[in-house]
């Protein structure tokens, strides 16, 4: 173990003497590092000494805090379509995941079945993932408006009993497209729908797992709940780069994350979390349902995309946590200033997905009161990191900040792992790193070095503080001198053009030496010319080298659930021409 003495980063240019980081207007900090065994079972070890992972499990979480504040609001789920708002307390939450744990029994659900939801951010989610572990069941979250072809190959791949979904979403005929797979993927067994009316053969949601008392029925359930280390969730990830992966992950790889999310912002039981990102994304389960209820805080969050309206749950609630991404953060900043609320509770403000520039960082403080933080994740990993309660407010713009104590990161050479580069491919290991690929396990080892780094496929620098700023996918690089081009940076730059709604920045072939094409979503009417964008970021210092080369304009950018671009897709599109 090493002890290794910095000053606490106040400025965006800070000096470095002797490898010890020196800005103006700081307080000496004390860091104790200590790398990370090569050993698998070295690291392990290290794991449970640290507190990383644990015997208990989130379920022991529920129990403790039905136990010990069971009239405490747990979950505040706004429904906006209805204007109304559905809270559950502890003991309630409690009581609605043992009912409906007997519920899935009743359909004959056994410890390791999957068991796939595919749900808005509604109640409902809640206590059915607590359920799926009280049965010993592995959740599948799904995005309510997947198409039939990927959750068909969701349920393929896990052979899941069950499925619980809408009876329809966003104009979208969840329901019958459902039963329809219902009667084609052999072993989907049952499918329930939450409101509507069920198709004839599928389980009514409100009758079968709100209205019967099961757990009358089933009262023991004994024997069934995994071990921490076992299996408990799968998560596919956003397609950007080809097939969906299902990424299996241990509730002990969850609880390191999530651990090290709630430590670095100091959070505790008056954690009012208002949580944007959808619950069945990792950023929605884990940083907001899970962590909220490890510490006996408050989830708000509401089951439309209606980003003016968020701030009402904040008023309401208290809120002292915002989570959610770039776009969602500026059209709530935006709705501040239009309809101030009172939003004096909040403290935090962490955003991720994209990059984070001043103007919003500034946007945030003006209308919020709050400090904004950056941090970089993934499905295979969680949060691995972010900027600190030690930095100054600004370092969001330049960061998405330094790994959390769980976690290692490195920066190789794009061409050589065994060397380390200010900028290259980043890698990363640790607690949070998650057990593989579902059924696909030579892909995911394919991945990891023989001492456990595992390759995010991103592209990163150095932010001269032991953090990060991520500047793309590695395989949407594009070199200039041999330079890594900052897309990431470029985009958030030009979406603050007057004329832009949304842009993103592709290679058309996706060979490093392709042209920079941007792809606009204009604001209005009349869209910018090639030549305007240009102009507007040659003002922000830009290397003329990074310019983009060609404009093209559409009505929207294909993404996933989570809001990345597809730009695959794009460059399906434009790279003949």
């Amino acid at each position: 173990m090493t002890t290794e003495v910095k000053e606490a980063p106040a400025g965006p240019a800070p000096r470095i003497v002797d490898g010890i980081v020196l800005t103006r207007e700081t307080t000496p900090v004390v860091e104790i590092t200590s790398p990370m065994p090569d050993g698998r079972e070295a690291r392990r070890a290290l794991y449970y000494q640290r507190g990383w992972w644990r015997e208990e499990t989130f379920l022991d979480d529920l129990r403790h805090q039905a136990l010990t504040r069971p009239h405490k609001l747990a979950v505040a789920a706004r429904r906006i379509k209805e204007a109304r708002t559905d809270t559950l307390d502890y003991l309630e939450l409690r009581q609605l995941t043992d009912r409906f744990a007997a519920g899935l029994v009743e359909l004959g659900v056994e410890p390791g079945d999957f068991v796939a939801v595919q749900l808005p951010n509604r109640w409902e989610m809640v206590p059915m993932l607590y359920a799926c572990l009280r049965v010993g069941a592995v959740i599948c979250p799904i995005d309510p408006t997947a198409p039939e072809q990927p959750l068909r190959h969701r349920l393929d791949l896990t052979r899941a009993r069950v499925l619980v979904t809408m009876s329809d979403w966003e104009g979208n005929p969840t329901g019958g497209t459902a039963d329809r797979l219902r009667r084609e993927v052999p072993t989907l067994e049952h499918v329930v729908i939450v409101d509507g009316a069920a198709p004839e053969g599928c389980v009514d949601f409100q009758h079968h797992f709100v209205d019967t008392v099961w757990e009358d029925v089933h009262d023991d359930l004994s024997g069934r709940e995994r071990g921490p280390d076992e299996p408990f969730v799968v998560l596919f990830t956003s397609g950007t780069t080809g097939e969906s992966k299902g990424v299996l992950h241990s509730q002990n790889t969850v609880h390191s994350a999530i651990r090290g999310y709630v430590d670095t912002f100091l959070l505790d039981e008056h954690l009012v979390a208002a949580v944007t990102t959808p619950l069945v994304h990792y950023s929605g389960f884990g940083q907001g349902i899970l962590a909220s209820v490890m510490l006996g805080g408050t989830i708000a969050f509401q089951d439309r995309r209606k980003n003016d309206a968020l701030l009402d749950l904040v008023q309401k609630y208290g809120a002292t946590l915002l989570y959610g991404p770039p776009p969602t953060l500026t059209d709530i900043a935006q709705s501040q200033r239009v309809e101030p609320r009172d939003v004096h509770t909040l403290r935090h403000v962490v955003t991720g997905s994209a990059q984070v520039l001043q103007p919003l960082v500034d946007d945030l403080r003006e209308t919020l009161g709050a400090r904004t933080y950056s941090l970089w994740g993934m499905s295979e990993n969680g949060p691995v990191t972010i900027t600190k309660l030690d930095y100054n407010q600004d370092w969001a713009a330049h960061s998405n900040g330094r790994p959390i104590d769980a976690m290692e990161i490195r920066i190789d050479k794009c061409i050589n792992p065994t060397e380390r580069a200010p900028v290259g491919r980043l890698r990363v290991r640790g607690a949070s790193q998650a057990l593989g690929y579902y059924k696909r396990d030579a892909e995911y080892d394919a991945l990891i070095l023989d001492d456990g780094w595992f390759d995010t496929g991103d592209v990163a620098r150095d932010d001269g503080r032991g953090g990060i700023r991520i500047l793309c996918r590695a395989s949407d690089a594009i070199k200039r001198d041999g330079m890594v081009v900052p897309l990431a940076e470029i985009e958030s730059t030009v979406n603050r053009h007057p004329k832009v709604a949304e842009t993103t920045l592709v290679g058309p072939t996706g060979r490093v030496e392709d042209p920079i094409l941007a792809v606009v979503v204009p604001s209005g009417d009349e869209h910018p010319t090639l030549e305007e964008l240009r102009a507007y970021l040659r003002a922000t210092d830009l290397d003329e080298r990074f310019l983009p080369d060609r404009l093209e304009v559409v009505a929207a950018l294909p993404k996933t659930l989570t809001g990345k671009v597809r730009k695959k897709v794009l460059r399906e599109l434009y790279g003949e021409a």
